[in-house]
């Protein structure tokens, strides 16, 4: 990967300006690459994908002991939680600009007609069934006839 010479490092990045069609002014050097070996050091300059260095008042040191962290409830520069909201007025609600009119009564059911209705369609159901059955009962033992026959 090549970066541009003198220019911040996001300035390689960002598209040319519109009325200029040219890239960034500054020439661009190749960076050398060097062979890394397993004797060889790790190289020294900071890397946006490498993780970030911890440090800072209350923070521990990378190479600290996680156990000895002070508590998630402490702020030592951390996290101070959410700010403090302020509750509404007393007795405030949101303004009403329409009044839902009153549920209706439902009319009253004669659960005897009901019951009454229920058994005679289902009795009307078992003679269709029946008739049917009776029907193809019949073509059954005509066809059953014709074939032995």
């Amino acid at each position: 990967m090549t970066t541009p010479s003198g220019a911040p490092e996001d300035d390689y990045w960002r598209r040319p300006p519109e009325d200029q069609g040219s890239p960034p002014a500054g020439p661009v050097a190749p960076v050398p690459a060097e062979p890394i070996t397993p004797s060889a050091p790790a190289p020294t300059s900071p890397s946006p994908w490498a993780a970030p260095q911890h440090t800072g008042p209350g923070l521990p040191a990378p190479d600290v002991d996680r156990t000895t962290m002070p508590p998630p409830g402490a702020t030592a520069g951390g996290y101070a939680g959410p700010p403090p909201t302020t509750p509404p007025p007393a007795g405030w609600r949101p303004p009403v600009h329409l009044q839902a009119a009153p549920p209706r009564a439902l009319a009253p059911q004669d659960m005897e007609a009901m019951d009454a209705a229920e058994q005679r369609a289902q009795r009307l159901t078992y003679v269709i069934g029946a008739a049917a059955g009776v029907v193809l009962l019949l073509l059954l033992c005509l066809l059953c006839s014709r074939a032995i026959f």
